[in-house]
């Protein structure tokens, strides 16, 4: 079973949720918001995909924290981030199986 991760308004989930739903692709949908972010999902992301891959540095939840959130930026200080505020992660998260594929990009996507 395909899952995405994200949040429903943020507008590349509604992009990848859209693309799934044309092809009648199904999936399970996870948000954040609603349905929780625990360390344990959040480390999955991270040992998969690297804590570079899933924070967005670029967000405006990003540009919102204060220099000393931003400052001295480890991978344990990362993650504490990403618990408090979800919308720090990149979105979506799309989980195939074993495969985790970061941001809306059809061409990495299952066709059937």
């Amino acid at each position: 079973m395909i899952v995405v991760y994200g949040i429903k308004n943020c507008d590349s989930v509604k992009k990848a949720r859209g693309w799934l739903e044309a092809r009648h692709i199904a999936y399970r949908f996870h948000d954040y918001r609603g349905d929780g972010l625990d360390a344990a999902l959040l480390q999955k992301f991270i040992d998969a995909l690297g804590v570079d891959a899933v924070l967005n540095q670029r967000s405006t939840s990003w540009r919102q924290l204060d220099d000393a959130q931003k400052s001295d930026l480890t991978p344990d200080k990362a993650v504490q981030l990403m618990l408090a505020v979800p919308t720090l992660i990149k979105r979506p998260i799309l989980e195939n199986g074993q495969q985790l594929i970061v941001g809306f990009n059809p061409d990495q996507y299952p066709s059937e």
